[in-house]
């Protein structure tokens, strides 16, 4: 790809759990790498564990929720972008900045940041909205020629709800062969065209009148385009042939499938790197097909 169309361009990976959503970031990253992006990769799932394992880092960056001072509800700083949705102060960070301590990186241009992680905060800690604001804010900066961010979310939609897809240009909905996953893909597409169409969001409990302009002013300037669906975990062509038919009649566009290897749970179970020639072959495809619409897009404008 010689023309690098999604360099500096932000694309938030969505679905529902179990869908598989941080294997798609790990299979997109990696291929992207290779297509010649440096690549930087928001762990953003404040649950899920293990996805420095799968790019193949030894262990985790510290979190950015630390580097940030905490969280509201700990005595830290950073709030959640529901009651709060004035920007994350310092959120565009550097690398020459920042202590190497909080990211891991490989040489070949593939840089990784965990936002933050609730599992280990004890009772009573409070929500994750916190992470989703530095999901919102993050800008990272020093990472070469304009890198591709790939955002792998909680998994549902309340990171959606949130505000957060407003800083994505693109949204990817992973989904598996079920009702749940395919509801979802539906429910993220309907709502896209209701913010590009000036819809502000809910701000009846926000107290003051500069919040409420704030938080109105997120979504007037909001960034996203479109989404697109990637089938996962597809068995057979009967299954495949069925979720097709079913986004078809949705209006959903999907831009490739991933069939079901038992390799990549066996990565994820060892915490070895992913490695799997059948799905690297076909996330190359849904890049190329991703990669088509959007030049024929700005083709059009």
């Amino acid at each position: 790809m010689t023309n690098k169309i999604f360099s500096n361009k932000r694309i938030g990976i969505l679905g529902k759990g179990w869908s598989g959503k941080s294997t798609i970031t790990v299979l997109l990253a990696k291929a992207l790498r290779n297509c010649g992006y440096q690549v930087c990769v928001l762990d953003a799932d404040s649950t899920n564990m293990g996805i420095h394992q799968a790019l193949g880092f030894k262990k985790p960056p510290l979190s950015l929720m630390d580097y940030f001072g905490g969280t509201i509800f700990s005595g830290g700083k950073v709030s959640c972008p529901v009651d709060d949705p004035t920007p994350l102060s310092g959120a565009t960070i550097h690398l020459t900045k920042i202590p190497n301590k909080y990211y891991s990186f490989d040489q070949e241009g593939l840089f990784l940041f965990q936002l933050g992680k609730i599992g280990d905060k004890g009772p009573g800690a409070g929500c994750d909205g916190p992470i989703s604001k530095i999901t919102r804010d993050l800008r990272v900066e020093g990472i070469g020629d304009q890198p591709v961010t790939l955002i792998d979310v909680k998994a549902g939609l309340e990171d959606f709800t949130m505000g957060v897809i407003t800083s994505m240009d693109w949204i990817i909905t992973v989904v598996d062969p079920t009702t749940a996953s395919i509801q979802i893909a539906e429910d993220i597409n309907n709502l896209i065209p209701r913010i590009k169409a000036g819809e502000l969001p809910a701000t009846e409990h926000l107290e003051s009148s500069e919040l409420i302009e704030e938080a109105k002013r997120i979504y007037k300037e909001a960034r996203i385009k479109e989404s697109f669906v990637l089938l996962n975990k597809i068995k057979d062509e009967k299954i495949e042939n069925y979720v097709y038919k079913k986004l078809k009649e949705k209006r959903l566009r999907a831009i490739g499938v991933i069939y079901e290897d038992s390799s990549i749970s066996l990565s994820w179970l060892e915490g070895k790197p992913l490695e799997a020639i059948k799905a690297n072959k076909d996330i190359m495809g849904a890049i190329k097909r991703l990669e088509q619409i959007v030049k024929e897009q700005q083709g059009n404008l």
